[in-house]
């Protein structure tokens, strides 16, 4: 998948979840990635943010530290 098309992803996950009420979203967030994305698109995810993650929400940051600390 492309980069673009992934960031773009994650972050309408992390839109969905902003406007939910509670202060676990980027949980919530990891949570719907480990369910919902296969572990090659994680993978990917995983590399991107290495390598500096341009353009994610910083919720979407904060869940992929907390995907990655669930794998």
């Amino acid at each position: 998948m492309s980069p673009e098309k992934m960031v773009y992803m994650a972050n309408q996950i992390a839109t969905f979840f902003k406007s939910q009420p509670g202060d676990d979203r980027a949980d919530r967030i990891a949570s719907h990635l480990r369910d919902f994305w296969e572990p090659r698109m994680r993978d990917q995810l995983f590399a991107y943010a290495d390598q500096g993650g341009e353009g994610l929400d910083p919720l979407t940051r904060q869940a992929v530290e907390k995907l990655r600390a669930m794998a």
